[in-house]
């Protein structure tokens, strides 16, 4: 299986001036966690690391010291996560037919997760890791603050990542939003607006974007807890 990983966040909401995916996290940088769940599925055997040049030189070091270097390819990002996806489907080998695209900074997932996607996408032409709704939501008018609707959480997912397309349909969904200037926060929403059918995988509630410095506190104990297991 192929492997995206946009990995050009900032580190604004963090405090930090830098990408946040370098922060330290027990001691290893958050990108490292996540390249080494990578490392350790059964069904990865590519990764495109999709950042910005600025990067790359702290990006290689960490890829050294995990041993990935036959294994991660490096690609030059654009302005936003989704020109940056689009990038990476286009560095993609040729021989490539599906794959998953994975965020950065959710450096908690586990080896298993990517191979249960893995699996699927095999049997679908897209999906993405998700986990149920628990708090209730509230619809919100934006100028009023006034509640308008509260929709039934049991038809609510909170999406994560992995996703997973086949190729060539990913690839025309993108060429289609760039056509008609689309901006979407994930891959699975092109494929949603192309009419085309996503399937849920259920994801892992440890499986965390890491944002916030109290998402880093909390992806620490996560991490201590996994220690100890």
């Amino acid at each position: 299986m192929y492997l995206l990983i946009p990995a050009a966040g900032s580190g604004r909401r963090m405090g930090s001036d830098r990408n946040k995916l370098l922060l330290p996290l027990l001691e290893k940088p958050l990108l490292a966690w996540t390249l080494s769940a990578a490392r350790a599925a059964q069904s990865i055997r590519w990764v495109g690391l999709i950042g910005q040049p600025e990067d790359f030189q702290d990006f290689k070091e960490i890829v050294v010291s995990l041993g990935m270097t036959k294994m991660v390819h490096f690609i030059q990002g654009g302005a936003t996560r989704q020109e940056s996806v689009y990038r990476g489907l286009q560095a993609l080998p040729a021989v490539a037919q599906r794959v998953l695209i994975h965020d950065g900074a959710r450096c908690l997932i586990t080896p298993k997760l990517f191979d249960r996607c893995a699996q699927e996408l095999h049997h679908c032409p897209g999906l993405i890791a998700a986990i149920p709704v628990k708090d209730t939501i509230k619809v919100v008018e934006h100028s009023t603050q006034q509640i308008t609707r509260t929709p039934d959480r049991r038809q609510l997912w909170a999406a994560q990542t992995p996703q997973g397309f086949e190729v060539d349909r990913l690839t025309r969904c993108h060429d289609e939003g760039v056509r008609q200037g689309w901006e979407v926060t994930d891959d699975a929403a092109l494929f949603e607006q192309c009419g085309l059918p996503v399937k849920i995988v259920e994801g892992e509630e440890t499986n965390l974007k890491v944002t916030t410095p109290v998402d880093l506190a909390i992806a620490e104990f996560i991490l201590r807890q996994r220690g100890q297991e």
